[in-house]
């Protein structure tokens, strides 16, 4: 953890046992939670570097994770692995309290990876995608999945337009979609990537879409009829 006005370190925090593949802050800054190839989820206290819990074994990931994201309310952490489940974590107990796994599998019958999970800004709802070309939207309250929007590969990163009802999809065949999570469409496709995406980022005024991609492009799309 570093000071980003001196360039400071301040806290090194050791404990996984592989690599660091993803973490945040909680938005209330309080914790930190963090992924790991070792397939744990590991909440800190940020002041002091000591680990609050440690979250592994059944029921949780059994594969690495891939991915994360914490509630606004800084109460729950989604995760994501290569193991093509979801779990939600408690972040104050620890505990998980709602799982989810990838409703189709490779050819060979292992799971497809998850590769990227979201709490939605404006409803009770998480959604997730990954390599088995799927988006779920899932429903917090009733822990069952609202829709699954498919696509034509596998889904490699989201972005929510504000706090509106859509949600953009970054897919490995470089094109983006455009979803009303209220009823499951796909209203809008953007082109222009020749490879796939690896990022998308909503501007501050909500007027812009960018992506970037693997064919070592970025792209501004529009968006303001959208939010």
């Amino acid at each position: 953890m570093w000071n980003a006005d001196n360039g400071n370190c301040l806290n090194v925090f050791s404990g996984h046992d592989a690599i660091v593949t993803c973490g945040d802050f909680t938005p209330d800054g309080k914790t930190i939670c963090t992924g790991s190839e070792d397939a744990t989820l590991r909440i800190w206290n940020p002041r002091s570097g000591e680990s609050i819990h440690v979250v592994r074994g059944h029921p949780y990931h059994t594969e690495g994770l891939t991915c994360l994201s914490i509630s606004s309310d800084s109460t729950l952490a989604i995760t994501g692995s290569k193991d093509g489940s979801v779990h939600i974590v408690n972040i104050t107990t620890g505990k998980v309290v709602s799982s989810c796994s990838s409703q189709t599998g490779s050819t060979d019958g292992n799971p497809e990876s998850i590769e990227c999970v979201l709490f939605a800004p404006n409803f009770p709802w998480a959604v997730f995608g990954g390599m088995d070309q799927n988006l779920t939207i899932w429903d917090l309250q009733n822990s069952s999945p609202r829709f699954i929007c498919n696509h034509e590969e596998g889904v490699t990163c989201l972005a929510w337009l504000g706090a509106s009802k859509f949600l953009a999809t970054g897919c490995c065949d470089g094109r983006i979609c455009i979803w009303n999570c209220l009823s499951g469409e796909c209203i809008e496709t953007f082109k222009g990537h020749e490879h796939a995406i690896q990022s998308l980022a909503v501007s501050s005024n909500l007027e812009f879409l960018v992506s970037v991609s693997m064919d070592g492009t970025a792209r501004v799309f529009e968006i303001r009829d959208f939010c």
